[in-house]
């Protein structure tokens, strides 16, 4: 006898399962119904809620109501396909729209959370005397609704990192410009902290104005850099030998004796860098190295007619 009732638990609740899973597909379908039909005033009264809370300022009315009027339809088409990627690629195209204009993340969350907090109130009003099935409905919205929540979050964020990565990127190549005195003769003015990223990119912006340039001799000043150690150090010589392969000369200048010293300590190999004391120096020195690759064809000129006579 144990062991039929056993048998006949095991069964009654396999045979429940399908039939959860097809009450809560039909709950949730009577809940997108419901979301839609009453479309109109819960999309305002979501956008009400949105501009008392004083969120999304940067926005006009109308712009919040158009917006929350493409959150509100994708929202609830998730609900009822259970598939994210329409809202996810929304999510990213509002994020491209809204961030430029100072939106931050916690207004984004908070607009979300409003629309989870509408929806759930709607609901609690139209099933007030039906407390179990409200508590059903509930249960099949809570486990969709967070994860559209996370969507939204998530894909404001990854591109509010994008845009943080691009802006990042334009003040390294701000920080870091290399600069044409005259023909042939450029100066890269190095200021602040030098990470290997930042070398990284130095050398590459140095190593395609030189080609872009035709330049023969280039300056780097490293005046206004504080320290370097080994990793910087070595990638400047690397940098400069580089440099010697596009045909130009390097010279560094401004390297103060904490810096010296350390190089020194550190054993990098400066015997093929061309150093001067300050930047003043350096550009002489240019303009000498540039002097003297031109005088050969100078001489030529004066002295052939000369060998003409």
């Amino acid at each position: 006898m144990v062991d039929n009732r056993k048998g006949m638990s095991v069964s009654t609740r396999a045979s429940e399962a399908p039939a959860l899973s097809e009450s809560s597909a039909g709950l949730l379908r009577e809940l997108v119904a419901h979301l839609r039909q009453n479309r109109t005033q819960l999309r305002e009264e979501w956008a009400r809620r949105i501009t008392r809370a004083e969120l999304l300022t940067a926005m006009t009315e109308e712009e919040i109501f158009a917006e929350a009027t493409a959150v509100y339809d994708n929202y609830v088409e998730a609900l009822e396909t259970g598939t994210f990627e329409a809202l996810q690629a929304y999510s990213r195209r509002l994020s491209e729209r809204i961030i430029p204009r100072g939106v931050e993340t916690d207004e984004v969350v908070g607009i979300v959370l409003l629309l989870r907090d509408v929806l759930a109130r709607s609901l609690f009003n139209k099933y007030q005397d039906n407390v179990e099935k409200l508590n059903r409905i509930l249960d099949s919205y809570e486990p969709a609704a967070n994860r559209i929540a996370n969507t939204v979050a998530v894909g404001f964020v990854e591109e509010r990192e994008r845009i943080i990565r691009q802006q990042q990127e334009a003040i390294r190549e701000l920080s870091t410009p290399v600069l044409q005195v005259r023909e042939r003769l450029l100066i890269l003015p190095i200021i602040g902290v030098i990470d290997p990223q930042r070398a990284r990119q130095l050398t590459e912006q140095l190593l395609r104005a030189i080609r872009a340039n035709r330049a023969k001799v280039v300056v780097i000043d490293v005046t206004g850099v504080a320290a370097m150690d080994s990793g910087v150090a070595n990638h400047l010589v690397q940098t400069v030998e580089a440099s010697r392969l596009l045909g130009a000369t390097v010279i560094v200048t401004g390297l103060s004796p904490e810096i010296a010293q350390t190089l020194v300590t550190i054993g990098v190999d400066l015997s093929e860098m061309a150093t001067v004391g300050d930047l003043q120096g350096g550009i002489e020195e240019a303009e000498r190295l540039l002097a003297d690759r031109a005088a050969p064809t100078t001489q030529v000129r004066e002295i052939a007619p000369e060998s003409t006579r």
